[in-house]
């Protein structure tokens, strides 16, 4: 084969290929056209508004009422003299812990204690003058016996033998209470508790001519709260077989309270209701109520004003929603279910009372059923949605 040949077939093969990838390409062209044409056929999905949803949760919940309440200690007791005399010596550091029993005060005890040997000396003379007629009475009722003494001499000594009792009797009492005055001049403290600083100075004249008022006594190691409730407050516990102030053994909670700090936190210590007043004020439509509870490191000062919250009720298997689910209108509340098909439904519903973030529904949901939390702005009765799990139900 020369050169010639060798060229002539070299220009055919190319040609032909080149005619193969013309053909190639132009196939490409035409699949592509075709795709494009087929997917401008197929109708664009529907664009359905995305909306969060929760499911509808069953679960217990305490249902609490807030009250402002004030600190009272469980006793507070005034230190008082008792008997008129010049204040000699304070035994005590003022602010201080006071056991029951611990001697604070010292009155000048000279006047009482002269008083006290007084009263001695007339029970001795008393005693000596009973013994001289009882010696009397029993050397002349042999001789009367003996028609040796008359009748009347032997009622005389009877009448000096019990008349010297009687002055004996006079004469203890009067002792005792001499002790009794002396005692006071020793000013004790009742109950066990934190001591105020001293009304009076030492030399003061104090008791019933001058100042009786010394000190005063504050036992707080356990407190009351007081706070008032409304008459409508009342009528919902009722409604809930719920008595403040007394104990339901069918019950398997009490009323208890708890108090915030002033810097906010909330105490650790609960209290519980042990007393509701029966009657209502008529002037403030309110009833005082009072618990007791724990003060062991005397956080709490009596006096002060404190916010109390107060268990009122707990809800068994309570049907609970986000109150951010409910629209509420004249009609009433309602929120927006979203069914199995996507299909949203308009319901309303008979609330109860609101915990926290969460309101309980009496009326109107079942468990497990998905209602909207955002997006219901967007949506009405008988739309179809998009629905996606709210973020708050992700995090759960």
């Amino acid at each position: 084969m020369n050169v010639r040949e060798i060229i002539e077939r070299v220009e055919r093969v190319v040609s032909e290929n080149r005619v193969r990838s013309c053909v190639i390409v132009f196939v490409v062209i035409l699949i592509g056209v075709g795709l494009w044409w087929l997917l401008r056929q197929r109708p664009a999905e529907p664009n359905y508004p995305v909306v969060e949803v929760e499911s509808v949760k069953v679960k217990d919940v305490e249902v609490y009422g807030d009250y402002v309440g004030r600190i009272q200690a469980q006793q507070f007791v005034e230190i008082r003299a008792r008997v008129e005399g010049y204040l000699e010596t304070m035994l005590f550091e003022e602010g201080r812990f006071i056991r029951k029993g611990q001697t604070l005060f010292i009155i000048d005890p000279t006047l009482y204690r002269a008083n006290v040997e007084k009263a001695k000396a007339q029970l001795n003379k008393a005693t000596a003058s009973m013994e001289k007629a009882k010696s009397d009475l029993e050397r002349i009722r042999p001789l009367y016996e003996q028609n040796a003494a008359s009748r009347l001499d032997l009622d005389n000594a009877t009448a000096a033998y019990e008349g010297a009792k009687a002055d004996v009797i006079v004469s203890e009492a009067e002792l005792t209470q001499a002790e009794l005055t002396l005692s006071y001049t020793s000013v004790t403290s009742p109950i066990s508790g934190y001591i105020s600083e001293r009304n009076v100075d030492i030399g003061t004249l104090v008791g019933p001519g001058g100042k009786s008022l010394l000190a005063t006594i504050v036992k707080s190691d356990t407190v009351r709260i007081n706070f008032s409730m409304t008459a409508l407050d009342y009528l919902k516990s009722k409604s809930r077989n719920v008595n403040l102030g007394q104990r339901d053994e069918s019950r398997s909670w009490d009323p208890y309270v708890t108090v915030t700090l002033p810097d906010g936190s909330v105490y650790p210590e609960r209290g519980l209701v042990d007393f509701a007043d029966p009657k209502i004020d008529p002037k403030t439509g309110t009833f005082q109520v009072r618990a007791e509870m724990a003060n062991p490191d005397n956080t709490l000062l009596p006096g002060e004003f404190t916010r109390v919250k107060l268990l009122m009720d707990v809800r068994e298997n309570a049907i609970v929603v986000p109150t951010k689910a409910i629209e509420i209108e004249k009609g009433g509340a309602y929120v927006y279910v979203v069914k199995p098909n996507d299909v949203v439904e308009r319901r309303f519903v008979e609330t109860g009372p609101e915990v926290d973030s969460s309101t309980i529904v009496e009326r109107g949901l079942a468990a497990g059923e998905s209602i909207i939390v955002e997006g219901y702005n967007k949506v009405k009765h008988g739309m179809r949605v998009k629905p996606v799990k709210a973020t708050s139900a992700v995090k759960e």
